[in-house]
């Protein structure tokens, strides 16, 4: 089960989807997080949803990998 934090600072989302986006890696417990992300009743803005979409876009591309 995947549990979300409520009033996480979308700051830190922000970060991680670049950070993603800029190595090409992502883990499989930031995966975790960014699915949880989405699929929590936490507000987040079309931008912020965009964001983590693309991530998860550029994982099925094969232009993310995901590691352990």
């Amino acid at each position: 089960m995947v549990w979300a934090l409520p009033g996480r600072a979308s700051v830190s989302t922000q970060a991680l989807v670049e950070r993603i986006l800029s190595t090409g890696h992502m883990t499989r417990k930031e995966h975790l997080q960014l699915a949880a992300t989405i699929l929590a009743d936490q507000r987040l803005t079309q931008a912020e949803r965009y964001q983590v979409s693309r991530v998860f876009d550029e994982l099925q591309a094969g232009r993310v990998v995901l590691v352990d």
